[in-house]
């Protein structure tokens, strides 16, 4: 009985498997959406931020504080960007020097 049963049931999924459409993957690097500039995304990401202050603190500070909020998230996020720019070329040049010390061998160190 059991293996009649196994094999009812597999004969129902094969069945099913056949029914159904198949899935569709698209691994090409085209995609539907072009990817947003970092541009767009700072400033989606501000717009966020600014709504997000618009709906919590308009009632006690006024109507502008989304407005206002959104102008400042925006600069401080480009801010952030430009200043971890250069702690990323800071901290390459440090790195390098570290490395340029640790494998220069005391020979040639002497001469």
């Amino acid at each position: 009985m059991s293996s009649e049963s196994a094999n009812t049931d597999l004969n129902q999924v094969i069945a099913r498997m056949k029914s159904e459409r198949p899935a569709v993957l698209n691994f090409s690097s085209e995609s539907a959406r072009p990817e947003p500039t970092l541009e767009e995304a700072r400033g989606e990401l501000a717009g966020a931020i600014g709504q997000l202050a618009h709906t919590i603190f308009s009632k006690k500070y006024g109507p502008l504080v989304g407005t206002v909020t959104k102008t400042t998230a925006e600069t401080v996020l480009k801010n952030a960007e430009e200043n971890l720019y250069r702690a990323k070329g800071d901290a390459t040049l440090v790195i390098q020097e570290l490395v340029d010390r640790a494998f220069t061998s005391k020979q040639s160190k002497k001469k």
